[in-house]
């Protein structure tokens, strides 16, 4: 083959990595226990959300003992004594409901987009149940998604608190609200820098 031949410096279709880069691509298995590992913890996420169903359901039942164990797992206080289930502990015992299901759509995201993005394709074109988002996902998508989703967390945080105020000092109102601001901007900030990098590679292409 000729030393000028333009083809000679391209790979080869098909030819196997070199020992050496072949253990750096592979090394990305090592992440597979950590998203095992966020399984497990979607399970206990489930089991979570259940037994707080069942309190809910059961203190709607006239069960003191149901309705003790909302209030202390919301954190619920008052100078008078809580006999029936009343409705702001409804709206705190649900808000903490949708706080476990939005941590769990968090898990989810993470666990296949990053599944998909960082270790091994999943081949689930064509599937009924591919997700929609899972069809365009890259890291830049998965950042942001992540961070919408860390907002939403956040502002479901925020309105429990602010729902049970009276429990809470300004110091501690202040704070939460100035870290729900930050996450805000943050997200803002980096859909931004998403946006001018797709611009730029656009650009080029």
């Amino acid at each position: 083959m000729s030393l000028t031949d333009p083809t000679s410096a391209q790979p080869r279709n098909g030819s196997p990595l070199r020992p050496l880069p072949k253990l750096i691509f592979a090394s990305r298995w090592l992440q597979l226990p950590l998203y095992l590992g966020l399984i497990i913890a979607q399970g206990m996420y489930v089991v979570h959300f259940l037994v707080e169903l069942m309190h809910l359901v059961q203190a709607a039942f006239g069960s003191d003992e149901a309705l003790q164990a909302l209030i202390t797992g919301i954190g619920y206080k008052t100078s008078t004594p809580i006999t029936t289930l009343n409705e702001t502990v409804i709206m705190l015992v649900v808000l903490a409901l949708i706080d476990v299901v939005m941590i769990s759509n968090l898990l989810i995201m993470v666990i296949v987009g990053g599944y998909e993005t960082f270790i091994s394709r999943m081949d689930l074109e064509g599937h009924p149940d591919q997700p929609e988002w899972l069809s365009h996902v890259n890291a830049s998508v998965l950042k942001v998604k992540l961070a919408m989703s860390i907002i939403g967390i956040s502002s479901i945080h925020l309105l429990k608190t602010f729902i049970n105020a009276e429990n809470y000092t300004d110091k501690v109102l202040i704070a939460q609200t100035a870290i729900h601001i930050t996450f805000l901007l943050s997200a803002m900030a980096i859909a931004y820098t998403d946006k001018i990098m797709t611009a730029i590679a656009e650009d080029r292409h």
